[in-house]
């Protein structure tokens, strides 16, 4: 039998797929030049002609019969009706019209936020925001669920939002690093994957190699697995919440031991004394000692003042995940992480300062030049100049002209009518999911453009079929990549999907914006365009990228490494006159004179000790004694592939694990296999019970991503089946300067699950009514 390989790429990895007769796929093979690809290269595999994929368009049966009426509605809980492409887009089209004449473009909201495509011509966030942007603008969102919270604190301090980049590469590390302290660890599972694709993975090899270099390693985190054993590190447990208290104390042990670097503070820093007052207890009558942070974190105080002198005394780099930051006060460890190593004077040298988001991502420790250019779609410009925080869309929807504190500013909420969401599953992103589904329910209209029938899809009111990566011409440029890669068409778009881009274009011609939109490009068109003006770009920066037909025949253009990495803050080291920060001070800012304008109690000018919402040392804890931490899946990116055979592998009887302490499971009766009933004020969701020995006591984890599953459809409140953490999170932003998601501040009972299982229906298509009643029908 004759087979063909074909090359395509995913947010997991570079792989080619075989195919045989008639486009069956056979195989998918890893791209050569990856030394360790992604086990989840496969789950596109098996989902791409699963019977979860949608067909054709749909629309709520509810809705075809009222279309755009007011709320609430009872999305979710009604059966779909099959509809062609053009009733679809007219129904669409029309529901614009009436929406911008009769509420203007604020009432639409564009924020759409995910990760369905590693290409850049259909990557889906970027097409729906062109196409809304040229009907006159929309609502879009303001930060992101990944680092929010540093992304709005870090401008303050070092006049910078380019998180991604404040990191250290591997060969910074391996050559120059001595110690390596990391609160929140850096599980390898989380280097499968790159937002714009990845090309190779190098990280398991990494950590190896640092080992072998002699760089030690501590992991000061609630679960020892986030830190590979391959590095032999040391674990020291911590209450979740409570890293900007141990770091408080590591500061108090250099101040009084007098082992910071005050040169380097008067230098290049403002703010230190103010702050040395505040860690003294001079200015609240609490010294900020290890046996301070002891009582609060549960680190021995005496391991503290070791690692003190110890990071003192070596060549060290701090590194902070981003999942600690995800949480009540999360910008107070990043503002300490960067205090501490300004404190230890060690900031822009090779291997040494601050990282946030070691390894948060698969090319964050790659070496490679900064100037890559990438070919993109333009989005065009937007008119509507009001946002929402990512951190607070069900007070956005929930709360229209109401006014939210943001990062100095009063931002009045507009009245959001119209929501489309292409490529990401809010139910899957959001906290406090009940209230996501109540906010849902009072929008006169939800459009979805999507691959398979998930839980966005599922909560429509217009469905359109989208294609995967697989089904269409595009490329991979990802910002932490040096490489351009082709992503080629494998298989014909699976019966009546089309792609991202043409869903928009069909909609933008009905709406009168279709030139614009299309620039009179198809999609070969287009992806000549968008790389030969980031060839001229590459070229005029010194690469050789070959013109396009070369490219795409050859299937990739490899950029050269650089011959050193320069450090993180470096340049402004070297001279911090002529290379001044973008902070008011032009220098690393540990008080903020413009944070501390702000007034905010949540987010004082300076790193503070601030209690959680929700933590194992408030009186919550006597109601509901876990911490809940919701980490990221291993055989899943996010909520994507959770129906892939390796998704629906790691479950147990059907529902996602949750981990627990061999201690906390002894003391309730659980045992491995349990289903269990995890619960707080905000939801509750069922879960299976997987025993471990290297969790904090008291501390349980349930990975994100498990489709939500509620036991009645459309309410509210109603049990989930299928282990979704975010029932349980709180929707509360991180501090006011943020508004930034605190997932990780969550606290929960869990009990036995009693009586009968209820079946998990998450992979499951919704009821569909096969012969759709005419126009007539539907409007009585």
């Amino acid at each position: 039998m004759k087979t063909t390989l074909t090359q395509t790429a995913s947010h997991w990895g570079v792989y080619n797929v075989e195919t045989g007769e008639a486009g069956a796929i056979l195989n998918v093979h890893p791209f050569e030049g990856d030394r360790e690809p992604s086990v989840l290269i496969r789950g596109l595999q098996s989902m791409v002609r699963s019977s979860l994929r949608i067909d054709q368009p749909y629309v709520r049966q509810g809705y075809l019969r009222n279309p755009g009426a007011k709320g609430p509605h009872n999305r979710g809980g009604e059966p779909f009706v099959p509809v062609s492409w053009d009733r679809a887009l007219d129904l669409v089209a029309d529901e614009f019209r009436r929406v911008k004449a009769e509420h203007g473009n604020e009432a639409i909201y564009g924020g759409s936020y995910g990760w369905a495509s590693a290409g850049r011509l259909n990557h889906a966030p970027s097409v729906l925001k062109r196409f809304l942007g040229l009907y006159g603008g929309y609502v879009d969102k303001r930060g992101n669920h990944s680092f929010g919270a540093a992304l709005a604190l870090m401008p303050h301090v070092i006049g910078s939002a380019d998180i991604p980049d404040m990191v250290t590469s591997w060969r910074s590390v391996i050559e120059n690093s001595e110690l390596v302290v990391m609160f929140g660890g850096a599980h390898v599972k989380n280097m499968q994957i790159d937002s714009g694709g990845a090309v190779t993975h190098e990280n398991n090899s990494g950590f190896m190699r640092a080992r072998a270099a002699g760089v030690k390693f501590i992991n000061i985190s609630p679960s020892k697995r986030d830190l590979t054993d391959a590095v032999e590190a040391e674990w020291h447990m911590i209450r979740p919440g409570t890293d900007t208290a141990m770091m408080l104390a590591i500061a108090y042990t250099l101040a009084v031991e007098r082992l910071l670097d005050r040169r380097f503070l008067d230098r290049y820093c403002v703010g230190y004394k103010r702050f040395e007052r505040y860690l003294l207890g001079e200015t609240d009558g609490q010294p900020k000692t290890p046996e301070w942070a002891a009582a609060i974190t549960k680190v021995d105080a005496r391991f503290i003042v070791k690692l003190a002198r110890r990071m003192a005394s070596s060549r060290t780099l701090i590194a902070t995940s981003w999942s600690v930051q995800r949480a009540d006060h999360g910008e107070q460890p990043v503002w300490m992480t960067v205090t501490l190593a300004a404190m230890l004077g060690q900031i822009g040298r090779p291997g040494c300062g601050f990282a946030l988001g070691f390894g948060a991502t698969n090319g964050s420790l790659a070496s490679r030049f900064k100037d890559i250019p990438r070919p993109t779609i333009s989005l065009g410009p937007n008119a509507i100049k009001s946002v929402g925080p990512a951190g607070r869309t069900n007070d956005l929807l929930l709360r229209p002209g109401d006014e939210l504190d943001f990062n100095g500013m009063k931002m009045k909420l507009p009245d959001i009518k119209l929501l489309y969401s292409a490529g990401g599953n809010p139910f899957h992103h959001n906290a406090n999911i009940n209230r996501l589904v109540q906010s849902w329910q009072r929008l006169d209209t939800v459009i979805v453009n999507e691959p398979w029938w998930n839980p966005a899809a599922k909560h429509a009111d217009v469905v359109f079929p989208a294609t995967t990566t697989m089904e269409r011409n595009d490329i991979l440029a990802a910002e932490q990549q040096s490489a351009w890669m082709a992503m080629k068409k494998v298989i014909e778009p699976y019966r009546g999907a089309r792609n991202d881009f043409d869903i928009f274009a069909d909609l933008a011609s009905r709406l009168g914006i279709g030139d614009a939109y299309t620039e009179g490009r198809d999609e070969m068109a287009w992806l000549r365009h968008m790389y030969d003006e980031a060839r001229s770009t590459a070229v005029e920066r010194g690469y050789g990228p070959p013109p396009f037909d070369e490219f795409w025949e050859k299937g990739s253009y490899h950029f050269p490494l650089p011959p050193s990495d320069n450090p993180l803050l470096a340049d402004y080291v070297e001279d911090p006159v002529a290379n001044r920060l973008k902070t008011p001070s032009g220098r690393i800012e540990i008080f903020s004179e413009n944070v501390d304008s702000f007034g905010y109690d949540d987010c004082p000018g300076h790193p503070t000790w601030l209690e959680p919402a929700e933590w194992l040392g408030s009186p919550l804890a006597r109601r509901f004694p876990f911490h809940l931490l919701s980490n990221q899946p291993s055989k899943r990116l996010h909520s994507q592939l959770d129906a892939s055979p390796e998704s629906r592998k790691t479950k147990i009887q059907g529902r996602e694990p949750i981990e627990i302490a061999r201690v906390d499971a002894t003391a309730r009766g659980f045992k491995d296999g349990d289903i269990v009933r995890v619960f707080n004020d905000r939801g509750a969701t069922l879960a299976g019970v997987r025993v471990v020995d290297d969790l904090f006591p008291s501390v349980v984890m349930i990975a994100t991503g498990a489709w939500y599953d509620p036991q009645y459809p459309g309410h509210p409140g109603s049990l989930e089946k299928h282990g979704n953490p975010n029932v349980l999170t709180l929707d509360k932003g991180a501090s006011r300067v943020a508004q930034s998601i605190a997932a990780q501040t969550v606290l929960v009972g869990i009990e036995l699950h009693e009586g009968p299982l209820p079946e998990v229906t998450a992979f499951d298509r919704p009821p569909i009514i096969d012969q759709p009643p005419d126009n007539e029908t539907l409007k009585q």
